[in-house]
């Protein structure tokens, strides 16, 4: 049986937001599980904050930041590295 992996977008609905959205529903496989959150919520943020989040947007991949997210965002290399597009 197959894990689903956890994966958790931090949005503020900025354009390199929608962006980072398109990016993950590319290259997330069937094992993955995406849930998009808005960041503009404070207890979102509070979430993401206690997950080591500190701007948006920020993907996590059960529960761990995707390594080199913060301040430039994530991009495809950044994600794959993460093993969001990996199978369970």
């Amino acid at each position: 049986m197959m894990t689903k992996r956890n994966i958790e977008l931090f949005s503020a609905g900025y354009p390199i937001c929608m962006q980072t959205i398109e990016l993950v529903n590319q290259i997330a496989r069937p094992s993955c599980e995406v849930t998009i959150l808005d960041a503009r919520d404070i207890a979102v943020a509070n979430h993401a904050k206690t997950l080591g989040g500190r701007t948006v947007p920020a993907v996590t991949n059960d529960g761990r930041l995707a390594s080199r997210c913060a301040g430039r965002g994530p991009d495809e290399q950044t994600l794959r590295t993460a093993e969001l597009g990996r199978p369970s």
